[in-house]
């Protein structure tokens, strides 16, 4: 059982073999993240909130320290050698982004702060040229609020009509229901790729078709997916697509942004400054070629380049393996959480990473989260920026464990063990 590919991932499917589990050597990995060997409340650190940041391993903090201690430069307009480093450094990630994604260029790939701003540039230059009044922006029910607010305040000032696809008690879309949303007036479709709150694998490519028929363009915000499935944005035919580094076992501060070379080329830059121009006069500007268009101003160097070591060490172990792991760590979650007393799962969708998000019969949430904290156990509390998500299922919030390639069955047993002990204190 895998869940490399959007199509796979069901934690009621069959076990995974023993040996599928043996051959991925978590103990040796754990080795590689150092925060996770320490004590919380004198209890070995768990960490279970994956979704909203994961971890580093030693070699992306090397990377950081190595280019502060050696070559820190700026890039692209420095002739000395540290800047001629710091720039092929900072390139390479660009290309190293490209085949990690398989985009056809490197002019398509644009460093951004987050999957947030990805999504920010999109609505603000793409869509306030080509939203307009009487048109209509279909998303999902599950979007993260980055995903929410930009397309609500560029429908606001367009004139256009935001629409809604629902989904069913399983947390997936209904796609007839989608269907049904799309006409002539369809100008844009963004969905996520992996909802943040349930884990639930959307159908993503199937979309991006449906939503071509009509002579929309679409974004898929990818900041869930990008460290669990295979992403090749040529076969999904995405016209954009965003992610974060810091959810891909990288630095904060850096994201990716891939868009079409024909659309990135006819929009205009989101942010004037230095880099983004080719010559400047108090009467006009002309603006520089793809990427750099879209990348004003001194960029996240030193993160930028760590992304890269980030993508190398995931394709080092590769996906598929990693994805086994989790998969595995799922299935495992998913059977001993359903058997505790007055536990009810949230999202149990066909498709899904790994994340499990639960409420407890009678004990708020953030109750839930306070006591595991004190078990050394970090988990996730609240709306997870899904408001509109949690009022679909009529719940104020939800407690959220998401594993990655580090985390193990025995830890998944001091949960359990943990929440037993809050069902005592608190009933």
């Amino acid at each position: 059982m895998t869940i490399a590919t959007e199509t796979k991932g069901n934690p009621t499917a069959q076990q995974p073999s023993v040996a599928e589990a043996v051959a991925f050597d978590v103990n040796r990995i754990r080795e590689d993240f150092p925060i996770l060997h320490q004590t919380v409340h004198g209890k070995p650190l768990v960490y279970f909130d994956n979704a909203a940041t994961t971890q580093k391993p030693k070699p992306v903090i090397q990377a950081l320290s190595s280019y502060y201690e050696t070559i820190n430069a700026n890039i692209h307009r420095g002739i000395h050698t540290l800047a001629e480093k710091a720039t092929a450094g900072y390139e390479s990630t660009r290309e190293a982004v490209r085949a990690f994604i398989n985009a056809p260029s490197t002019e398509e790939v644009i460093f951004t702060r987050g999957t947030t701003e990805g999504i920010n540039l999109v609505a603000s230059t793409y869509g306030r040229q080509n939203v307009t009044r009487g048109g209509e922006v279909i998303i999902s029910t599950m979007e993260h609020h980055s995903n929410i607010v930009p397309w609500q305040l560029l429908c606001e000032e367009k004139g256009a009509t935001l629409k809604v696809m629902p989904i069913d008690e399983n947390g997936d879309i209904i796609f007839e229901e989608f269907e049904k949303l799309l006409s002539d007036k369809t100008q844009f479709v963004s969905v996520v790729h992996v909802s943040n709150s349930m884990g639930t694998i959307n159908p993503v490519k199937q979309i991006i078709a449906k939503a071509h028929a009509f002579g929309a363009k679409v974004l898929v915000d990818g900041a869930q997916a990008a460290a669990h499935l295979h992403i090749d944005v040529q076969d999904l035919d995405a016209d954009f697509y965003a992610f974060s580094s810091h959810k891909l076992y990288g630095p904060t501060g850096i994201g990716v942004l891939y868009g079409k070379k024909a659309l990135l080329e006819a929009m205009p830059p989101y942010q004037g400054g230095g880099e983004m121009i080719k010559e400047v006069t108090f009467e006009k500007t002309t603006y520089n070629d793809l990427p750099y268009k879209f990348e004003a101003g001194t960029p996240n160097i030193a993160d930028t380049i760590a992304l890269k070591t980030a993508i190398e060490y995931i394709n080092h172990l590769g996906k598929e393996n990693i994805a086994q792991h989790e998969n595995d760590l799922l299935w495992y979650a998913t059977d001993a959480l359903s058997q505790i007393l007055g536990l009810r799962i949230i999202g149990n969708a066909r498709n899904k990473i790994s994340v499990v998000s639960f409420v407890m019969e009678g004990i708020h949430h953030q109750d839930i989260g306070i006591i595991l904290d004190t078990q050394g156990i970090a988990i996730r509390t609240g709306n997870h920026c899904t408001q509109p998500l949690m009022s679909r299922f009529c719940i104020p919030g939800t407690c959220r464990a998401s594993f990655a390639m580090y985390n193990t069955r025995e830890e998944i047993d001091r949960l359990v063990a943990g929440l037993h002990k809050v069902v005592k204190m608190m009933k």
